[in-house]
């Protein structure tokens, strides 16, 4: 029975070595370390093998290419954004707009909701050449296949969350007489915020490949172009390193824009959803 007892209190004690401070930072930094070694490994094969940097550029070398190409790498940069997160909060207003629409009237949902589906399902590599034909303005062109990408996760999550409200709560509203209004705002928006936080984590990301793969289907190129084209442009030069550094730019995004949305679930989340609540044992 003893024996069992300490069984018991180890395999209780032992995850509580994962929440002491210095477990923590190892936690932090553990990513950290593996990514500077996968780095230092990268610098290695490429010195130790004398790989031609037009084959593959050494992660120094990159680093020293997008320094040295930052001026003209920031205006493409500062273009792929205005694309992305435009095409973003087109995809939040249409998408929890129209997932609040379904939620009142379902005959609205079951009519509408397979366009949406058909836009999801449908390649943007596909249809991309047909915007560019029809739309004359590039920038608007781009926009839209970027909106497209980002436009179903916001409203799938929503809907989902819309209807995820507890029943027992609905039949209360019903009970009290609560116009659909009130039954939206008090009881379907705060049971669809997390899910429709998750959305929008999904949307960001899809938002950027969007705003990317448009530009590369459309070949555009000139000074109101984004990180895409900059790619194009290296890669018919054969200034790989100049490629390698845009990418890293189109990486460093993503993660920008990833991290910023964990940050809004946090700030919305954080008080009240499992999903967020730290524990505080």
């Amino acid at each position: 029975m003893d024996n069992d007892n300490t069984i018991a209190t180890n395999n209780i004690a032992a995850p509580a070595t994962f929440q002491r401070p210095g477990g923590r930072f190892l936690q932090k930094i553990l990513p950290f370390v593996v990514f500077f070694i996968a780095l230092a490994a990268w610098e290695a094969v490429v010195r130790i093998n004398q790989i031609p940097h037009y084959i593959l550029p050494a992660p120094t070398l990159v680093a020293k290419t997008l320094w040295d190409n930052l001026g003209s790498l920031m205006g493409s940069w500062l273009f792929t954004m205005k694309i992305t997160f435009g095409a973003l909060l087109l995809a939040v207003v249409g998408g929890v707009a129209l997932a609040m629409l379904f939620a009142l009237n379902k005959w609205v949902e079951l009519t509408l909701f397979p366009f949406a589906i058909v836009l999801q399902v449908t390649p943007i590599v596909a249809i991309a050449p047909l915007i560019l034909i029809f739309i004359d303005s590039t920038t608007a062109a781009l926009l839209l296949c970027a909106w497209i990408v980002a436009f179903f996760p916001i409203l799938s999550n929503t809907v989902i969350g819309l209807r995820s409200a507890d029943h027992n709560l609905r039949d209360l509203f019903t009970l009290y007489r609560a116009s659909p209004w009130q039954t939206l705002r008090h009881l379907l928006v705060p049971s669809a915020m997390p899910y429709f936080i998750a959305g929008l984590k999904i949307a960001g990301g899809l938002s950027l490949i969007g705003a990317v793969v448009a530009e590369f289907t459309a070949g555009a190129a000139g000074k109101e172009t984004g990180l895409a084209s900059r790619i194009l442009e290296a890669s018919f030069r054969t200034e790989i390193p100049k490629m390698f550094a845009a990418l890293v730019l189109v990486s460093l995004t993503g993660i920008m824009i990833y991290l910023m949305f964990n940050l809004v679930s946090k700030l919305v989340l954080g008080s009240w959803h499992e999903s967020e609540v730290k524990s505080s044992r």
